[in-house]
């Protein structure tokens, strides 16, 4: 098969805007760089948002779907062979399926690539067992959805992992398929000298920081899962030390009053702020050129987006070793890992921080070796389509 050859792909998942997770991320950028030598069709939960949807370079299909109680989330309602919203979809005659989400859509997903004999595939992007513990604090049952959701990535012609961790992580769960690795990548592009010092000029200004300050940042999720209350017990530590440093949380979540309450009682207002999200890629681009180290010791993340982001602007990150999201990291080479201890996380970055030319050294190599472009990601999948229709076809 020719490479330049137009495929008609679809994806599908379970979540979309204007709710944004790290999934949701992840597929409007590779539908983004698809659509431009592809025809691209995103399938997702109807959620009465979406007006914006013809804005985007790729076609977006809505499917009918309830509201999850307590949730911001929408679940897709069942299709039948029968109804019209599965005989619309087989009407757009995909040439592959690329599924996101294990659930409703995503099995709708295959179960259209079966009637239309095309391939299906899915990306492996998130650790279900802490997705589920959060819910349900029975073993057992646990385990039991996790069994359920393996079957529909076993039901598929192969799978894409986000990083080598993420294989073992789904070996584990039960998956016996075979897997290839796509890491994720950015759409933010390294900065040159002079719009880098300009926008390092906004972010001082905008979150009062001297051009002496040594800035800490944690861009994502507040939410305790990704063990936002870990760092911060890691600096209460550090400022008992009395070693100078300012910390930004950039993100908003379930736990983010919670977050607030707890600066306030370690009474480390003055160098500790929760910005909230931040949408203007501009001003998100200068806070990673203005920090110096991020701290990410989430053990629940698969392969965080903002760490390839800061990557991007040589600011390395800080993890935790053994989690999956480290995978990628070698520890004083393209980042840095600590023992899962805030004491160890501590010392950690006051190690980093007091050793500048071992920074400099590691921020290079940060931006060289894990900051990937979206563009060169959508490649690498294009690629993989191909040999997956081939073998389908032969």
């Amino acid at each position: 098969m020719e490479n330049n050859k137009r495929l008609k792909i679809g994806l599908f998942l379970d979540n979309f805007y204007p709710n944004i997770d790290g999934v949701v991320l992840v597929v409007d950028n590779l539908a983004k760089m698809l659509s431009k030598f592809n025809d691209v069709v995103v399938v997702v939960p109807d959620n009465d948002s979406s007006d914006e949807d013809f804005l985007r370079p790729y076609k977006v299909i809505r499917i009918s779907s309830i509201s999850i109680p307590f949730t911001e989330y929408f679940l897709g309602k069942r299709k039948t062979k029968v109804s019209k919203e599965f005989r619309m979809l087989l009407d757009e005659n995909f040439d592959i399926i690329h599924i996101h989400s294990p659930f409703t859509i995503g099995r709708l997903g295959q179960k259209i690539a079966t009637k239309l004999n095309v391939p299906c595939i899915a990306t492996m992007h998130t650790r279900f067992d802490f997705e589920i513990r959060k819910i349900i604090n029975n073993k057992l049952v646990v385990k039991t959805i996790i069994k359920n959701i393996i079957k529909v990535y076993n039901r598929c012609d192969n799978c894409i992992a986000i990083n080598r961790a993420m294989i073992k992580v789904f070996n584990d769960y039960g998956y016996n398929g075979t897997t290839k690795v796509i890491y994720n990548g950015t759409d933010l592009l390294p900065l040159k000298e002079q719009e880098k010092e300009k926008r390092i000029e906004i972010v001082n200004k905008l979150y009062d920081l001297k051009p002496s300050d040594t800035l800490l940042i944690f861009v994502g999720r507040i939410t305790d899962i990704k063990n936002i209350f870990f760092i911060l017990d890691s600096l209460k530590l550090l400022k008992e030390e009395n070693f100078p440093f300012k910390m930004l949380y950039v993100g908003s979540g379930p736990d983010e009053k919670k977050l607030k309450e707890k600066i306030k009682e370690y009474e480390l207002d003055k160098d500790v702020k929760v910005i909230g999200r931040i949408t203007d890629r501009e001003i998100l681009s200068g806070i990673y050129a203005r920090a110096s180290l991020l701290l990410f010791p989430s053990l629940f993340d698969a392969s965080s987006l903002v760490q390839i982001e800061a990557a991007v602007h040589e600011t390395p990150g800080l993890f935790i070793s053994g989690s999956v999201t480290s995978d990628t990291v070698t520890n004083g080479v393209n980042g840095f890992t600590s023992e899962d201890s805030v004491f160890s996380y501590k010392d950690k970055i006051k190690e980093i921080l007091e050793d500048k030319k071992r920074l400099e050294v590691v921020s290079k190599n940060a931006q060289k070796m894990l900051g990937k472009n979206w563009s060169d990601i959508a490649l690498d999948t294009y690629e993989f389509y191909l040999e997956e229709i081939n073998k389908k076809n032969s």
